[in-house]
């Protein structure tokens, strides 16, 4: 069966409507082998965990629990292709547990066991290999990940409290093309991804946790005034601010005491690259590539877009809005929503509708004009935008990934850059979290259902008058 009708096939039964409410959890029925939960479809094929490593039943945040938009996305199984790409993934580690990408001055050396390691490119790489189903203690990379976590501990723990920083390595591919702050997000997207899966009694757990707050404080200190992290020092910068985004964005889904000013001010600045009205997308940041800033201002707005949606349809079901009602300002105020929220909401969800219809666009989509890191990283954000959604969006995107990607993969499994981010440890760690966004929808979907709070006044600017 060709792969496309395979995927139209499972598409067909991958979101269920769910009864929002009340009601504390999600709750989904399927029959046979297809019932299971995201995170039990983690742990297929693993062995069990031992006893004292077993992760705690709140694994997943009670955020996440209570986030179910109006349809979860179901996580498909991972083609064979992309379990050949996570395998070179995991066999190309250094034995000190971390991945390279290399030199920017030797972009033409792409041998993954002979570039140096550095921190932001162990991040993402273990990044993928977590959204694929292995953690510290389950999953047959396990080893791999626990190396993974020890390494970037080692960096987090010996690096000074002052400053942005993490590490004092300099002029890798990441930091070139989007700046010198790149390690400090991506290893605080990492640790807040592990964390939930270690039990408090796993020796890395009070690492892992105090590293996380240390990258938090080390995000929040060094954001600029325009809620960005530096217009200068990389290439494309706004790739830079988007991964420090979702980087508080991620710890506060987790329970983490983000700023939550701070955090509202960065999606407004990752948001404001693009105008719904308009349709232009600004590339002052993006090295003059629209891709980078759309990308980044679709996944930066995906939470608040997704509950205002989320709040319409609960109130359509408990008869507080009649079926008709959309999404506008008015309706999220007569839900109780002071109007600084409501604006933001509405403005998220009326651009996030506005850039779902341009994902036919080829001419964005090719980016810089062929495929480099940051092409390959654009994706996996408006991937995880579509997961946080939900609905039939996401299938038709990940259906479109899958064909145009498999057929770029190189023999060996992995992906490789053409320009700018060439390392093929980058480009395989961000195709693989692109084709397997479906594998995080509970806690994409949390951060959607963490923005519905009617009593929310606030607005960039202060409060709402």
């Amino acid at each position: 069966m060709p792969r496309s009708a395979q995927y139209v096939r499972m598409g067909l039964g991958a979101c269920l409507l769910l009864v929002i409410g009340l009601t504390i959890g999600i709750y989904w029925e399927r029959s046979g082998t297809e019932r299971e939960t995201v995170e039990q479809a983690r742990l297929v094929d693993s062995p069990p965990a031992s006893s004292d490593d077993t992760p705690p039943t709140d694994a997943i945040p009670e955020t996440a629990e209570r986030a179910e938009p109006s349809v979860l996305v179901q996580a498909l199984p991972i083609a064979p292709f992309v379990e050949k790409a996570i395998d070179w993934l995991a066999q190309s580690q250094h034995e000190s547990g971390g991945w390279g990408a290399g030199s920017h001055t030797k972009q033409q050396i792409r041998d993954p066991s002979i570039v140096k390691t550095d921190p932001a490119t162990t991040a993402f790489s273990a990044m993928a290999l977590v959204r694929a189903g292995h953690t510290t203690t389950t999953g047959e990379y396990r080893e791999v990940v626990r190396r993974a976590t020890e390494y970037l501990l080692r960096i987090v723990e010996k690096a000074p409290a002052d400053g942005g920083k993490i590490t004092d390595i300099v002029g890798t591919q990441p930091q070139a093309k989007m700046g010198p702050l790149v390690d400090t997000s991506m290893t605080a997207q990492f640790l807040a991804r592990i964390l939930p899966t270690l039990a408090d009694s796993n020796p890395l757990h009070p690492r892992v946790d105090a590293a996380l707050e240390k990258c938090i404080d080390k995000i929040q200190g060094s954001q600029l005034a325009d809620g960005s992290w530096g217009k200068s020092g990389g290439w494309a910068p706004v790739l830079q601010s988007s991964l420090g985004t979702t980087a508080l964005e991620l710890a506060q889904a987790i329970g983490k005491n983000v700023d939550m000013d701070r955090l509202t001010h960065a999606r407004e600045y990752q948001k404001g690259n693009f105008d719904a009205d308009s349709g232009e997308v600004r590339t002052g940041s993006s090295a003059g590539v629209a891709l980078y800033a759309f990308a980044g201002s679709q996944r930066a707005g995906a939470a608040e877009a997704s509950a205002a949606k989320i709040m319409i349809d609960d109130a359509k079901v408990k008869g507080d809005l009649p079926a008709s009602a959309e999404v506008s300002e008015e309706n999220l105020m007569t839900l109780g929503m002071h109007a600084g929220g409501a604006r933001r909401l509405t403005a998220a969800f009326n651009s996030n509708e506005r850039q779902i219809a341009r994902l036919n666009d080829d001419k964005l989509l090719a980016g810089f004009g062929n495929n480099g890191g940051e092409e390959y990283l654009s994706y996996l954000m408006t991937s995880e935008s579509l997961v946080i959604a939900g609905g039939e969006e996401w299938t038709k995107w990940n259906e479109k990934m899958h064909v145009r990607l498999e057929k770029i993969q190189n023999n060996d499994g992995s992906w490789a850059g053409h320009h700018c981010i060439t390392s093929p440890v980058f480009c395989t760690a961000a195709v693989v979290q692109c084709l397997t966004a479906d594998r995080d929808a509970v806690l994409l979907a949390g951060l959607a259902r963490s923005e519905c709070h009617p009593e929310d006044d606030s607005d960039v600017a202060g409060k709402d008058n």
